[in-house]
């Protein structure tokens, strides 16, 4: 355990050997094609380090994570527009993520293929089968179902797409999306949201009743704040009714969860049995929440006083997970832990939904589901100007 007086250093030192030794085909941030041993595809858990690389350049103008992106996306996308390894007739919705990052990439750079790399990814949604209610199926192998993951998989790359090229046409599908959401999968108790929900009630994970799966893993509510969030930021003021009600549903979720808060700052993989025996504090999760609060303080949806609750998640996940590991050579890296490697329901191996199977999936060091959260709070955090040597907040006097 080592004490830092200067946070700030240490996580751009951690940047640099994330971006340093990663390449399209080989990220070290993807753990689960690390484990596979294979070569990386086209996939949301890169486009989640991407969109953070973007927003680095964003804040902090610095030209080499332009040049990363623009060279990590451009190796998948041909001059006319076609994608490596992404095939929409897969229809699923983890696919369309990485192309929000095509939007900014285009304004910056110019570049014509990602101009026609937009249409592509555009047309899975036409194609994307539906439920009945009009919500997207998580993915074709998962008819029927909506996940609380598909929100931030689809809808920021959908609505900035309608709003830019298609004179706002779709935006009230998006909408939509998020209001099944809150009718099927709300818990009207806790006022949290189920990870799954399937419209036949078919499924051996789904309540016979409610349709819903049985627990609140913290990832999945994590996507739909950050997904809340991201499309409230990019809709336009004519929609002056659909915009408020999802600022009242973020309102509402954030209030839902932060009883739930640790006294170390983060929250729990099942975030309603704290301390439970095989339970624990997630970062994925933990940062997407500080994530989007920081970002909700910023663009006026939340009051100032909520930029604490984002401080704190990010204290803790530095104070438990941030820390130093080894290289190849022996040599010390900081790297972050605490990220769980991957949660669904269904599919080949039974996935219950049960919280003993939330508590048997792998937890993982430098994983992009993490990491890319992570630093996007901390973007939005020193946007906030909360990252400030002498800040009552402490920030750079912690013990990692």
């Amino acid at each position: 355990m080592t004490e830092f007086e200067d946070i700030e250093k240490l996580i751009e030192k951690y940047i640099d050997r994330l971006l340093d030794e990663s390449t399209p085909e080989h990220p070290i941030w993807n753990q689960e094609i690390i484990r596979k041993g294979i070569s990386s595809d086209w996939n949301y858990i890169d486009g989640c380090m991407i969109t953070a690389v973007l927003s680095l350049y964003e804040f902090e103008k610095d030209n080499k994570y332009l040049d990363f992106a623009d060279s990590y996306l451009g190796w998948y996308i041909s001059e006319e527009g076609d994608i490596r390894t992404y095939d929409p007739e897969e229809k699923n919705l983890d696919n369309i993520s990485m192309g929000r990052n095509l939007f900014p990439l285009y304004e910056y750079t110019g570049k014509e293929k990602y101009r026609k790399a937009m249409d592509l990814v555009r047309h899975q949604i036409d194609i994307q089968p539906r439920t009945e209610s009009g919500s997207f199926w998580h993915k074709l192998i998962y008819p029927n179902q909506i996940w609380l993951d598909g929100l931030y998989m689809a809808e920021p790359f959908y609505i900035s797409y309608e709003t830019k090229f298609r004179g706002m046409s779709g935006v009230r599908d998006v909408f939509k999306q998020f209001t099944n959401v809150e009718k099927f999968l709300k818990d009207p108790k806790t006022g949290l949201y189920y990870h799954g929900y399937d419209e036949t009630r078919s499924m051996y994970w789904a309540d016979p009743v409610s349709g819903c799966s049985s627990n609140f893993w913290l990832r999945a509510i994590g996507w739909m704040a950050a997904a809340l969030v991201d499309t409230i930021s990019l809709m336009s003021e004519t929609m002056y009714f659909e915009m408020r009600k999802l600022e009242n549903m973020y309102k509402s979720l954030i209030d839902a969860i932060l009883p739930w808060q640790d006294e170390s700052g983060m929250f729990w993989q099942i975030v309603n049995f704290p301390g439970e025996e095989g339970n624990y504090l997630e970062t994925s999760g933990s940062a997407l929440i500080a994530y989007s609060i920081a970002k909700a303080v910023r663009l006026g949806i939340l009051s100032d006083l909520y930029i604490d609750c984002a401080i704190r998640i990010f204290k803790g996940i530095c104070r438990n997970y941030l820390s130093f590991g080894k290289d190849e050579n022996g040599n010390e890296v900081p790297e972050l832990g605490g990220i769980c490697l991957v949660a669904g329901l269904g599919g080949k191996t039974r996935r219950d939904g049960s919280r003993k199977y939330y508590y048997s999936e792998p937890v993982v060091s430098n994983d992009a589901k993490g990491v890319g959260p992570f630093l996007l709070a901390y973007i939005e955090l020193k946007r906030a100007g909360a990252l400030k040597c002498g800040e009552a907040n402490g920030l750079y006097d912690i013990r990692i």
